[in-house]
């Protein structure tokens, strides 16, 4: 960090308690009171340079031996004072302002880390440093580095973990340096406060030259610097919120919501300029911290245009609803696959966004950004191979969350069916998914488990999956029979034992594959449903199984 040394007798001041003095042979005739402090000073050479000191020191009557000037507003740090205290050209030449100005253009802002500290520190004094362009010089100086050399540093990175030297004042670097990766300055501007690390990255996008997957790698780092290791206890995060002794905790939670919603309204729109695993960290922080319903939607809708990189453990987002003990949030990964499947298409086919009274004005980059993240997603549309992914990741997640006993019978299928017919090349996932949720949900009555197996298609079950299913007493009985005739019959086919499929099965084929026609006289009445007892394999009972489908007749 430079430093400016002020005057030529800087050490001659010394301090008794709260009184600071001057070592000299001439006795003080002015004493300054701030605050608590006291300053027993001469009034001539001070008196020259400040032009506010001589309006007070006018206007208050002299004592014998000292006069007393309050300044209880006096502000800190150095500029400010000066500008405080009126040290301008027009009182002398050469004062103070002229000085700190030409020192803080010449030196502070030519350095790296002297750019960094001097812009933390304008925090302790925000509104002398907005108006006298203290903040926003700091800032455009730090993104004009940034924007020279975005991808390696062609200066010192005096603030990172390795190094901490600064570049000279002229912005000379020294040559034991070594160009650092990509995204060097990343680490550095993290520590920043929110506000101050907001208005230094719209700065840099502003720029146009960093690319957006620098941007995302930049917000990735600073959200693992500020943002906590948040409990993922449903049961202690509701006690938080109905605990009347915990406001300090709430304020917290106040304020990494507005980081939260800071760093959601940076993210680049350009899609993979993000991981979609940071992105569901990122919503799964807005679920604990209650974060903004727009937030929230704009955190699915990123998602959704790169769903096929995330795995399951990444969409099992907690959820902290009132209104039932659901373990994972459902509702917003139904929210995320539709956007999956909204790729390709114009925004008028897609959902309006819902406004709620309570949500709060949007930020001006969230709403700058909507035309082109709608470009985006039509531009991109959806692979026949990302939807055979996301496809295979829905079952997957569909056996996670089936292990959920408070978990509707209406969202596990409705999720199950939001992946369309020919995303999944065969239901085996979905069948264990369908059997996990039998088991955990054994008071299902008959309706309910068929309605439930409805989501199966039979035909692409493997010949190790109809085995099992052939044997699952949990499954309704026509299921079973359905699983058994398409196995017999894919079995005779490749045997070459048949040439056509028996007429039941293609009756049974009709009625599976259009459920709009009437039912044939193989077909189970609804009001009855067996279960199947012992069986051990699908050719030894598929006569028993005709028999008693005879008999409901």
């Amino acid at each position: 960090m430079k430093f400016m040394k002020l005057g030529s007798r800087a050490d001659t001041f010394c301090t008794t308690e709260a009184v600071r003095s001057v070592s000299s042979e001439v006795s003080s005739d002015l004493i300054v009171q701030v605050k608590g402090s006291r300053y027993l000073l001469h009034k001539f050479p001070l008196l020259s340079k400040c032009l506010r000191l001589q309006r007070l020191c006018s206007e208050c009557p002299e004592s014998s031996q000292h006069q007393i000037v309050q300044l209880p507003d006096f502000p800190g740090g150095v500029r400010c004072a000066a500008e405080y205290l009126q040290m301008t050209e027009d009182v002398e030449k050469g004062n103070l302002i002229y000085k700190i100005e030409v020192f803080f253009n010449s030196c502070i802002l030519h350095g790296w880390k002297d750019s960094i500290v001097t812009l933390q520190s304008t925090k302790a004094f925000p509104l002398w440093s907005e108006d006298l362009g203290i903040t926003s010089r700091c800032i455009e100086a730090i993104a004009s580095k940034v924007l020279v050399h975005p991808l390696k540093a062609n200066l010192s990175h005096g603030c990172s973990r390795r190094g901490r030297d600064d570049v000279s004042c002229n912005g000379a670097e020294s040559q034991r340096h070594k160009p650092v990766t990509k995204g060097w300055w990343a680490e550095d501007i993290a520590e920043l406060g929110i506000d101050l690390y907001w208005r230094t990255l719209i700065a840099i996008k502003s720029g146009g030259k960093v690319p957006s997957n620098l941007i995302g790698d930049a917000l990735r780092i600073y959200a693992s610097r500020w943002l906590p290791n948040i409990p993922r206890d449903r049961k202690s995060s509701k006690q938080v919120e109905s605990d009347p002794d915990s406001d300090s905790i709430g304020e917290v939670t106040s304020k990494h919501r507005l980081l939260l919603e800071s760093i959601i309204s940076l993210l680049p729109v350009e899609k993979c300029s993000v991981s979609c695993s940071f992105l569901l960290k990122l919503l799964k922080a807005a679920n604990i911290l209650n974060a903004s319903f727009s937030s929230k939607m704009e955190l699915a809708r990123r998602v959704g245009i790169q769903l096929e990189e995330a795995t399951v453990n990444d969409l099992l987002i907690p959820s902290l609803s009132h209104l039932n003990d659901i373990i994972y949030d459902v509702d917003i990964v139904m929210i995320i696959l539709e956007q999956f499947m909204l790729q390709g298409q114009s925004p008028p086919t897609s959902p309006p966004r819902v406004k709620k009274g309570f949500e709060r004005r949007r930020s001006r980059s969230a709403d700058n950004a909507d035309f082109e993240f709608q470009e985006s997603r039509r531009s991109s549309s959806a692979s026949h191979s990302s939807k055979l992914k996301v496809a295979k990741l829905v079952d997957g997640y569909l056996q996670e969350i089936a292990r959920d006993v408070n978990l509707p019978l209406s969202k596990f299928i409705a999720l199950a069916e939001a992946v369309p017919d020919f995303g999944r090349l065969d239901h085996d996932d979905l069948y264990r998914a369908i059997d996990i949720y039998l088991k955990t949900h054994p008071d299902l009555n008959k309706s309910e488990r068929k309605h439930l197996c409805r989501i199966l298609d039979c035909k692409k079950l493997s010949m190790e999956a109809c085995m099992h299913a052939a044997q699952n007493e949990l499954l309704p009985l026509r299921v079973v029979v359905q699983v058994l005739f398409f196995e017999q019959a894919r079995v005779a086919m490749a045997g070459g034992q048949v040439t056509e499929l028996p007429n039941n099965i293609k009756a049974l084929l009709a009625t599976h594959d259009d459920p709009s026609k009437p039912p044939t006289h193989t077909t189970v009445p609804a009001e009855d449903q067996w279960s199947v007892s012992g069986l051990k394999s699908p050719k030894s009972k598929l006569s028993t199984l005709r028999m008693k489908l005879a008999e409901d007749e």
